[in-house]
């Protein structure tokens, strides 16, 4: 990872190896904190800016809802904190890493009596899953891990340690020679990546699972809408894993991930093996619309160092 000078911790810019805390962070023992991944791009104007950076600080709130953390800002203070911790750092493009977590004091499992902190990097960071697979297509396994259940993790939240599960998924697919984990949900229907969501195209159609164990992916919903205008037939529903081996054409989606096509699933084939139409022409436009040459969807970015109307309220 390549540093920064600056990181925004609880309302402060301090140096990069300044931004320390303590071994008994109760968060870093039990997991229970709320992050949210977001990139800024340099459009063809010369100005960067965040992608649908309103709809990133909902999520980071709405998470933190769930398992009863209070963030100590406002979603509008958190969002200008973001934009300055860009603007500071002099980043262009790259990736943005707000997380609200509890701090040291009490130990054992109630550790909501403990301080609550809120930290935002920045960095510059390609490709997630690689510049050739965004082109050719990357390689995934099905995992022998389920992802969450329902009533077993809060699955709508951007929880620490509900990620446990995707590193194991990960880690396994990598031992085994793949690029990317998909996990399963509990009924055995294709739920999602270990960070990004799926998609596939069967006869010309897209389909996606829909939000009942996966998380609801702003990358997803931002491909479903691009879908939408371009007027190709989309689905939200449940798919078995040899639905997936059928399909013509199969990607994943998120933050990190972006739209990254599939050319192989455990071994086989999906479609002619590379980046198909559909994928090529959602990733095309998806681009395009990130870096600024879509009018249309110009309400998605949030340009850094402009004085902005609207603040929100936490």
């Amino acid at each position: 990872m390549e540093k920064v000078e600056k990181i925004w911790f609880d309302g402060e810019f301090i140096s990069w190896d300044d931004a320390q805390v303590h071994v008994l962070t109760h968060t870093l023992h039990y997991g229970l904190g709320v992050f949210e991944g977001i990139r800024c791009y340099r459009c063809d104007s010369g100005r960067t800016a965040v992608f649908r950076l309103r709809e990133h600080v909902e999520r980071l709130f709405n998470s933190a809802k769930v398992v009863d953390l209070k963030i100590p800002y406002s979603l509008g203070e958190i969002e200008d904190a973001i934009l300055e911790t860009i603007k500071v750092n002099g980043l262009e493009e790259g990736y943005i890493r707000p997380l609200v977590f509890i701090g040291d004091g009490a130990m054992g499992l109630y550790g909501y009596e403990n301080p609550v902190h809120t930290v935002i990097a920045v960095w510059p960071w390609g490709a997630y899953l690689g510049e050739e697979g965004l082109e050719k297509g990357i390689r995934v396994k099905i995992s022998s891990y389920t992802r969450h259940h329902v009533n077993t993790a809060m699955t709508k939240a951007k929880v620490c340690g509900y990620y446990v599960n995707s590193i194991l998924a990960k880690k396994e697919a990598k031992d085994h020679g793949y690029d990317e984990a998909l996990l399963l949900d509990t009924e055995g229907y294709v739920a999602e990546g270990s960070g990004e969501n799926i998609f596939i195209v069967r006869h010309g159609e897209l389909k996606t699972p829909p939000l009942t164990s996966i998380l609801e992916g702003i990358t997803r919903d931002t491909v479903i809408r691009i879908a939408r205008h371009l007027q190709i037939p989309v689905r939200e529903e449940r798919f078995t894993r040899d639905e997936l081996y059928m399909a013509d054409e199969a990607f994943l989606t998120g933050t990190a991930a972006e739209i990254t096509p599939i050319r192989e699933v455990d071994g086989k084939v999906i479609g002619e093996g590379r980046r198909g139409e559909v994928t090529a022409l959602i990733q095309r436009e998806f681009f395009d619309i990130v870096k600024g040459r879509k009018p249309l969807f110009e309400e998605w970015l949030t340009y850094v160092g402009e004085v902005r109307c609207e603040t929100g309220s936490g």
